[in-house]
């Protein structure tokens, strides 16, 4: 019973839901820069490469029928789609970064706390001896 116990309180710190939440919002945000990288970034690096950028493939077996009339589908290295999937990561790694240099920005810088104040010194403490004695 301890056991369940102790994972409740582990589950219900503030740090686990917040991952939970940036885990959710990130899956959503990489949805969004998927469509951008595919409906924007895709098509205008096409235009250097003069095709479909996600269409770009090494072909290393082209598709064919055998003897027995079944088709064979082709064997490609589907290097377009890979480079794709590159710029979505650092299109995600950048927005973190400039959102994660904005939220160090707005956070308050944790004054030190003050340092105690140094205790009386050996003198001190004698003098006030002495004076507790004379009366």
């Amino acid at each position: 019973m301890g056991m369940l116990k102790e994972f409740k309180e582990f589950a219900m710190k503030g740090n686990l839901v917040d991952i939970a939440v940036a885990f959710v919002m990130g899956a959503a945000f990489n949805k969004v820069v998927t469509t951008f990288t595919g409906g924007v970034v895709s098509p205008l690096v096409g235009l250097l490469f003069q095709s479909d950028f996600n269409d770009l493939k090494w072909v290393i077996s082209p598709a064919t029928v055998d003897a027995a009339g079944n088709a064979v589908e082709e064997i490609a290295v589907l290097y377009g789609s890979f480079i794709t999937s590159v710029i979505d990561f650092i299109i995600v790694a950048f927005v973190m970064f400039i959102i994660i240099k904005a939220i160090n920005k707005l956070k308050k810088t944790e004054e030190p706390a003050p340092e105690p104040a140094p205790g009386p010194t050996q003198e001190e403490l004698l003098t006030q001896i002495r004076d507790l004695l004379k009366k």
